[in-house]
């Protein structure tokens, strides 16, 4: 069978499919079984849920849920897939459980077990608009009344792991690449080329004003609205400064992360805590600084992907570039559009409490990013993760990242014969779970299994059926889920068209948001 075929076959299958957990059967989405034996126990659906809980057991017959964070688990190697398994048993079922249910550390069996909300000491809610003044800046009065803030154990955890993952990053890179980075810098300009740069030499080279006329640009028009625009930013110009600064240092170690192993530490973290902690008390500049610093080191890892791709399909530089550029013009200018229409046209978008179990207008991601701004930039690292918060020893993940790389690194050199020892890479294994949130257990689950069958098992043993068809098969899923989910949209999305039955009620595991501490009353869960 030709690939052509094959993916044609696969694309219909895969569009044909999506109807069923997409719209008629959206349960298939999350199939939680433990829920439904257990349709009583909040500790069995906290253990159960694939969406709100550890997901042990669950799994999914919707290629959506397998690839929608983690992207598809097909163009994984499956070393990483494997170091992904470690660091996410090590998280999502050791140390999770056991911080919650063994040593309730942090009160946490008063908040849910899996929840990216924010919550006060009793179990509720925090009302976040409650401390925001008209400037969008912390109302201290406000917020010594309501107290402290306090995360879901798994949220907290998530934040001491996304530190360990950032600082083995950088010492990881050092010990195993330095020499190579050295070795390949010098070659740059000394050594011999190799086939593929002989045959780029044919087209016309990208002029290096291009690149420092579109920074040049670009740079002015931030620095007038950090200057200008300060009232709505907030964001000091030197801030901007700062977040390419941190950009251009992390480019190099994350690309080179994610060349090896497909899977790419974010800066997010970071440069949220610096920010926040240099400028607290003003969301805005946070999520300014944010998006400067992490988005932009994001994009040039993107950027130089696509331009690798392009240099081993021999696509002339000038022509991606410009391409790059039209694209992320076109692309900025309709996201932002669309985002403006939909949040105009939705009734209580993002807002998960107030939407239908099966709604797909839950922004998960936004959601995530909108109580960052709150952690980091309204009520500031300080209060959460220093002196004044609840979580400080969360900082010691610093340290245990940074050392960790070194003792592989001594364990490799130690024992050269053992080809695994290598294979271990902490910064993937740490940041393991750092899609989640927004991404659930159930994602994990099903990328891990799908991976694994495809990358271990069809790779050993089908070697030439992996080869020929492999990256066929992912790239005719993708579509046929893209192309149903923008048809349901259009025909039965805008009206509001729906299927009611049990099976478009969710995963049915509505006690998983519940706590289990005595005395605490939320609606909807019992009262122990």
């Amino acid at each position: 069978m030709t690939r052509a075929k094959f993916f044609l076959i696969i694309l219909i299958c895969s569009f044909v499919w999506y109807l069923v957990p997409g719209y008629l059967f959206t349960t298939l989405t999350s199939i939680s079984w433990i829920c439904w034996i257990f349709s009583k126990s909040v500790t069995a659906q906290q253990i159960g849920s694939g969406l709100r809980g550890l997901g042990l057991g669950a799994f999914t017959l919707d290629w959506s849920a397998v690839a929608s964070f983690l992207f598809s688990p097909l163009i994984s190697p499956f070393f990483a897939i494997a170091n992904v398994f470690v660091g996410y048993v090590l998280i999502i079922y050791i140390a999770i459980p056991v911080a919650y249910w063994g040593l309730d550390l942090y009160n946490a069996s008063r908040f849910p077990i899996f929840s990216s909300h924010l919550f006060t000491a009793h179990g509720q809610n925090y009302n976040i608009t409650a401390i925001v003044n008209d400037k969008f800046e912390i109302d201290l009065a406000k917020y010594e009344e309501q107290g402290r803030i306090n995360l879901s154990m798994f949220f907290a955890l998530t934040y001491g792991f996304g530190f360990a993952t950032i600082a083995s990053t950088m010492t990881h890179v050092a010990l195993f690449y330095g020499r190579e980075i050295y070795d390949r810098y010098r070659a740059s300009h000394t050594g011999k080329e190799d086939i593929h740069t002989r045959l780029m030499r044919k087209y016309k080279d990208i002029p290096s004003w291009w690149f420092y006329a579109l920074l040049a640009a670009t740079f002015v028009v931030s620095l007038v609205l950090c200057i200008f625009l300060n009232d709505q930013v907030q964001m000091p110009w030197w801030g901007l400064l700062f977040a390419g600064a941190m950009a251009f240092i992390f480019t190099l170690p994350i690309s080179i992360i994610t060349a090896t192993t497909n899977q790419t530490p974010g800066l997010n973290i970071i440069t949220e805590y610096v920010m926040g902690l240099i400028y607290p008390g003003r969301p805005i500049a946070n999520v300014c600084f944010k998006t400067y610093g992490y988005m932009s080191m994001a994009q040039a890892v993107s950027f130089l992907n696509d331009f690798k791709l392009g240099h081993y399909m021999k696509i002339p530089p000038r022509s991606m570039f410009l391409v790059q550029f039209i694209g992320t013009i076109l692309a900025g200018t309709i996201n932002i559009a669309v985002a403006w229409w939909l949040l105009n046209s939705i009734e209580n978008i993002c807002q998960d409490d107030l939407l239908p179990a099966d709604s797909p207008w839950t922004c998960p991601g936004d959601r995530v990013f909108f109580d960052a701004s709150v952690i980091w930039g309204l009520v500031g690292p300080k209060r959460i993760f220093g002196s004044l918060g609840n979580y400080p020893a969360m900082n010691w993940f610093f340290l245990g990242g940074a050392l960790g790389p070194v003792i592989v690194w001594l364990l490799h050199k130690t024992f050269p014969k053992q080809s695994w020892i290598p294979l271990i890479n902490l910064p993937v294994l740490l940041g393991a779970t750092g899609m989640m949130p927004p991404a659930t257990p159930l994602n994990y689950n099903a990328w891990i299994l799908v991976g694994t069958i495809f990358n271990y098992f069809v790779f050993r043993y089908r070697k030439k059926w992996w080869q020929r068809y492999n990256y066929i098969l992912s790239a005719a899923l993708d579509a046929g889920v893209a192309f149903m989910a923008i048809l349901l949209y259009f025909s039965v999305g805008m009206e509001n068209r729906s299927v009611t039955w049990w099976g478009t009620e969710g995963e049915h595991c509505e006690l998983a948001t519940c706590p289990t501490a005595k005395g605490i009353m939320v609606d909807g869960c019992p009262v122990k």
